[in-house]
Protein backbone atom coordinates (compact mmCIF):
# COMPACT_ATOMS: atom_id res chain seq x y z
CA UNK A 1 0.00 0.00 0.00
CA UNK A 2 1.48 3.32 -1.00
CA UNK A 3 0.91 6.45 1.03
CA UNK A 4 1.56 9.99 -0.12
CA UNK A 5 4.55 10.07 -2.48
CA UNK A 6 7.75 11.25 -0.87
CA UNK A 7 9.26 14.42 -2.27
CA UNK A 8 13.02 14.21 -2.07
CA UNK A 9 14.61 17.50 -1.11
CA UNK A 10 11.39 19.45 -0.40
CA UNK A 11 10.54 21.14 2.88
CA UNK A 12 7.52 19.93 4.79
CA UNK A 13 4.52 21.92 3.54
CA UNK A 14 2.76 24.23 5.98
CA UNK A 15 -0.81 23.86 7.04
CA UNK A 16 -1.93 27.49 6.73
CA UNK A 17 -5.55 28.02 5.71
CA UNK A 18 -7.27 31.10 4.32
CA UNK A 19 -9.25 32.74 7.15
CA UNK A 20 -11.57 35.71 6.65
CA UNK A 21 -12.83 37.36 9.87
CA UNK A 22 -15.27 40.14 10.60
CA UNK A 23 -18.11 38.75 8.47
CA UNK A 24 -21.15 37.00 9.91
CA UNK A 25 -24.46 37.14 8.08
CA UNK A 26 -26.32 36.29 11.27
CA UNK A 27 -25.09 39.32 13.26
CA UNK A 28 -27.73 41.67 11.85
CA UNK A 29 -25.30 44.25 10.50
CA UNK A 30 -26.82 47.06 8.36
CA UNK A 31 -27.85 45.92 4.91
CA UNK A 32 -25.43 48.29 3.20
CA UNK A 33 -22.55 46.74 5.10
CA UNK A 34 -23.62 43.22 4.15
CA UNK A 35 -23.74 44.23 0.52
CA UNK A 36 -20.22 45.70 0.83
CA UNK A 37 -18.90 42.45 2.29
CA UNK A 38 -20.65 40.56 -0.50
CA UNK A 39 -18.90 42.79 -3.01
CA UNK A 40 -15.55 42.08 -1.34
CA UNK A 41 -16.22 38.33 -1.53
CA UNK A 42 -17.11 38.70 -5.22
CA UNK A 43 -13.88 40.61 -5.92
CA UNK A 44 -11.86 38.09 -3.91
CA UNK A 45 -13.45 35.22 -5.83
CA UNK A 46 -12.68 36.87 -9.15
CA UNK A 47 -9.08 37.52 -8.10
CA UNK A 48 -8.71 33.91 -6.94
CA UNK A 49 -10.10 32.59 -10.22
CA UNK A 50 -7.74 34.89 -12.14
CA UNK A 51 -4.80 33.70 -10.04
CA UNK A 52 -5.66 30.06 -10.71
CA UNK A 53 -5.97 30.74 -14.43
CA UNK A 54 -2.69 32.65 -14.46
CA UNK A 55 -0.96 29.83 -12.60
CA UNK A 56 -2.19 27.38 -15.22
CA UNK A 57 -1.03 29.59 -18.09
CA UNK A 58 2.36 30.59 -16.73
CA UNK A 59 3.09 27.58 -14.53
CA UNK A 60 2.03 24.78 -16.87
CA UNK A 61 1.47 26.45 -20.23
CA UNK A 62 -2.28 25.76 -20.40
CA UNK A 63 -3.93 28.49 -22.47
CA UNK A 64 -7.46 29.80 -22.44
CA UNK A 65 -8.44 27.19 -25.01
CA UNK A 66 -7.36 24.39 -22.64
CA UNK A 67 -4.63 23.15 -24.95
CA UNK A 68 -1.21 22.44 -23.38
CA UNK A 69 1.96 24.20 -24.49
CA UNK A 70 4.30 21.87 -26.37
CA UNK A 71 7.27 23.49 -24.54
CA UNK A 72 9.39 22.84 -27.61
CA UNK A 73 8.90 19.05 -27.62
CA UNK A 74 8.89 17.22 -30.94
CA UNK A 75 7.79 13.59 -30.91
CA UNK A 76 8.17 11.98 -34.32
CA UNK A 77 9.02 8.62 -35.85
CA UNK A 78 12.75 9.32 -35.59
CA UNK A 79 12.67 10.57 -32.00
CA UNK A 80 14.18 7.37 -30.61
CA UNK A 81 17.52 8.88 -31.57
CA UNK A 82 17.16 10.94 -28.36
CA UNK A 83 17.75 7.74 -26.37
CA UNK A 84 21.54 7.95 -26.05
CA UNK A 85 21.64 7.08 -22.31
CA UNK A 86 25.28 8.01 -21.80
CA UNK A 87 25.17 7.69 -18.00
CA UNK A 88 23.65 4.20 -18.04
CA UNK A 89 26.04 3.13 -20.80
CA UNK A 90 29.01 4.14 -18.67
CA UNK A 91 27.68 2.05 -15.78
CA UNK A 92 26.30 -0.97 -17.66
CA UNK A 93 28.32 -1.04 -20.85
CA UNK A 94 27.66 0.39 -24.29
CA UNK A 95 24.63 -1.24 -25.96
CA UNK A 96 25.66 -3.76 -28.59
CA UNK A 97 22.80 -2.97 -30.98
CA UNK A 98 20.80 0.02 -32.19
CA UNK A 99 17.73 1.29 -30.38
CA UNK A 100 14.61 -0.63 -31.40
CA UNK A 101 11.48 1.33 -32.26
CA UNK A 102 8.26 -0.34 -31.13
CA UNK A 103 5.38 -0.70 -33.57
CA UNK A 104 2.65 0.97 -31.47
CA UNK A 105 3.67 4.56 -32.15
CA UNK A 106 0.97 7.16 -32.80
CA UNK A 107 0.90 10.21 -35.06
CA UNK A 108 -2.51 11.83 -34.60
CA UNK A 109 -3.58 15.49 -34.53
CA UNK A 110 -4.29 15.11 -30.80
CA UNK A 111 -1.37 12.87 -29.78
CA UNK A 112 2.07 11.86 -30.96
CA UNK A 113 3.77 8.90 -29.25
CA UNK A 114 6.89 6.83 -29.76
CA UNK A 115 8.23 3.85 -27.83
CA UNK A 116 11.70 2.41 -28.08
CA UNK A 117 13.98 -0.02 -26.25
CA UNK A 118 17.66 -0.79 -26.01
CA UNK A 119 19.49 -3.75 -24.45
CA UNK A 120 22.75 -3.44 -22.55
CA UNK A 121 25.36 -6.22 -22.75
CA UNK A 122 24.71 -9.29 -20.64
CA UNK A 123 27.26 -10.11 -18.00
CA UNK A 124 28.11 -13.49 -16.57
CA UNK A 125 27.39 -14.37 -12.96
CA UNK A 126 29.86 -16.83 -11.45
CA UNK A 127 32.21 -19.16 -13.28
CA UNK A 128 31.35 -21.37 -16.21
CA UNK A 129 32.54 -24.90 -16.79
CA UNK A 130 34.96 -24.24 -19.62
CA UNK A 131 34.21 -22.21 -22.77
CA UNK A 132 31.01 -24.14 -23.52
CA UNK A 133 29.67 -24.54 -19.99
CA UNK A 134 26.29 -23.42 -18.76
CA UNK A 135 25.85 -20.37 -16.57
CA UNK A 136 23.66 -17.59 -15.26
CA UNK A 137 23.66 -14.16 -16.88
CA UNK A 138 22.20 -10.81 -15.89
CA UNK A 139 20.95 -8.27 -18.35
CA UNK A 140 19.47 -4.77 -18.39
CA UNK A 141 17.00 -3.17 -20.76
CA UNK A 142 15.99 0.48 -20.99
CA UNK A 143 12.73 1.63 -22.55
CA UNK A 144 11.53 5.09 -23.51
CA UNK A 145 7.99 6.30 -24.08
CA UNK A 146 7.51 9.90 -25.22
CA UNK A 147 4.11 11.49 -25.77
CA UNK A 148 3.13 14.94 -26.99
CA UNK A 149 -0.47 15.84 -26.11
CA UNK A 150 -1.77 18.59 -28.37
CA UNK A 151 -5.43 18.96 -27.39
CA UNK A 152 -5.86 18.11 -23.71
CA UNK A 153 -3.89 18.67 -20.52
CA UNK A 154 -2.15 15.36 -19.66
CA UNK A 155 -1.50 16.19 -15.99
CA UNK A 156 -4.60 14.60 -14.38
CA UNK A 157 -3.96 11.23 -16.05
CA UNK A 158 -0.23 11.58 -15.42
CA UNK A 159 -0.82 12.12 -11.70
CA UNK A 160 -3.14 9.12 -11.52
CA UNK A 161 -0.81 6.75 -13.36
CA UNK A 162 2.25 7.88 -11.39
CA UNK A 163 0.83 7.17 -7.92
CA UNK A 164 -0.75 3.75 -8.42
CA UNK A 165 -0.08 0.71 -6.22
CA UNK A 166 0.21 -1.64 -9.17
CA UNK A 167 0.81 -1.24 -12.88
CA UNK A 168 -0.11 -3.85 -15.48
CA UNK A 169 -0.33 -6.47 -12.73
CA UNK A 170 3.04 -5.54 -11.23
CA UNK A 171 3.19 -4.15 -7.70
CA UNK A 172 4.70 -0.73 -7.04
CA UNK A 173 6.86 -0.91 -3.93
CA UNK A 174 7.52 2.81 -3.54
CA UNK A 175 6.90 6.14 -5.26
CA UNK A 176 9.20 9.14 -4.85
CA UNK A 177 8.79 12.61 -6.28
CA UNK A 178 11.86 13.95 -8.07
CA UNK A 179 12.35 17.71 -7.71
CA UNK A 180 13.56 20.11 -10.41
CA UNK A 181 12.60 17.89 -13.31
CA UNK A 182 9.87 19.07 -15.70
CA UNK A 183 6.61 20.28 -14.15
CA UNK A 184 6.24 17.05 -12.15
CA UNK A 185 8.33 13.91 -11.94
CA UNK A 186 7.90 10.60 -10.12
CA UNK A 187 10.25 7.67 -9.68
CA UNK A 188 8.41 4.35 -9.30
CA UNK A 189 10.25 1.41 -7.74
CA UNK A 190 8.47 -1.62 -9.16
CA UNK A 191 8.14 -5.08 -7.68
CA UNK A 192 9.63 -6.73 -10.79
CA UNK A 193 13.03 -5.06 -10.32
CA UNK A 194 12.22 -2.14 -12.60
CA UNK A 195 12.76 1.59 -12.12
CA UNK A 196 10.30 3.82 -13.95
CA UNK A 197 10.79 7.58 -14.14
CA UNK A 198 7.71 9.55 -15.27
CA UNK A 199 7.95 13.25 -16.19
CA UNK A 200 5.33 15.71 -17.45
CA UNK A 201 6.18 19.13 -18.86
CA UNK A 202 3.47 21.11 -20.60
CA UNK A 203 1.99 18.74 -23.16
CA UNK A 204 4.98 16.39 -23.07
CA UNK A 205 4.96 13.16 -21.05
CA UNK A 206 8.19 11.16 -20.99
CA UNK A 207 8.81 7.81 -19.28
CA UNK A 208 12.25 6.23 -19.01
CA UNK A 209 12.47 2.79 -17.42
CA UNK A 210 15.30 0.42 -16.52
CA UNK A 211 14.60 -3.26 -15.88
CA UNK A 212 16.90 -6.12 -14.91
CA UNK A 213 16.59 -9.82 -15.68
CA UNK A 214 18.30 -13.15 -15.09
CA UNK A 215 18.78 -15.81 -17.76
CA UNK A 216 20.34 -19.25 -17.76
CA UNK A 217 22.34 -20.37 -20.77
CA UNK A 218 22.69 -24.11 -21.20
CA UNK A 219 25.93 -25.64 -22.40
CA UNK A 220 26.41 -25.74 -26.15
CA UNK A 221 27.07 -29.47 -26.05
CA UNK A 222 23.55 -30.10 -24.79
CA UNK A 223 24.70 -32.27 -21.89
CA UNK A 224 22.16 -32.88 -19.14
CA UNK A 225 23.65 -31.12 -16.18
CA UNK A 226 21.94 -29.90 -13.05
CA UNK A 227 21.05 -26.22 -13.10
CA UNK A 228 22.71 -24.37 -10.22
CA UNK A 229 20.64 -22.24 -7.90
CA UNK A 230 19.75 -18.83 -9.25
CA UNK A 231 21.87 -15.97 -7.91
CA UNK A 232 20.44 -12.82 -6.34
CA UNK A 233 18.39 -10.56 -8.55
CA UNK A 234 20.42 -7.86 -10.35
CA UNK A 235 20.43 -4.40 -8.81
CA UNK A 236 18.46 -1.53 -10.36
CA UNK A 237 18.00 0.95 -7.52
CA UNK A 238 21.72 1.77 -7.60
CA UNK A 239 21.21 3.30 -11.04
CA UNK A 240 18.48 5.78 -10.20
CA UNK A 241 20.91 8.72 -10.42
CA UNK A 242 22.03 7.57 -13.87
CA UNK A 243 18.39 7.23 -14.93
CA UNK A 244 17.53 10.77 -13.81
CA UNK A 245 20.56 12.31 -15.53
CA UNK A 246 19.83 10.45 -18.75
CA UNK A 247 16.21 11.62 -18.57
CA UNK A 248 17.41 15.24 -18.55
CA UNK A 249 19.43 14.57 -21.70
CA UNK A 250 16.50 12.77 -23.37
CA UNK A 251 14.14 15.68 -22.64
CA UNK A 252 16.66 18.15 -24.06
CA UNK A 253 17.16 16.03 -27.19
CA UNK A 254 13.40 15.73 -27.77
CA UNK A 255 13.20 19.53 -27.76
CA UNK A 256 16.05 20.08 -30.18
CA UNK A 257 14.73 17.39 -32.54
Amino acid sequence: MISEPELVGEDEPGSSADVVSGFDAEQGAPSGRRRWHGALWGVAGALTASAVWAAAVFGYGIGGDGKPDARGYRVESGSCAAMELKELARALGKPESETTTELDGIEHPALHRIRCTVDFPESELGERDGGEGAGWYKGYQASLTAELHKETDPRPEFEASSTVTDMDGTSVDRVERVPDLGDQAYLLIMGDNTLRLNVVEGGGVVTLALSASLSYNESEGGSEEEMPDAPEEPETLAYQGHLINDMRDVMKALKTG
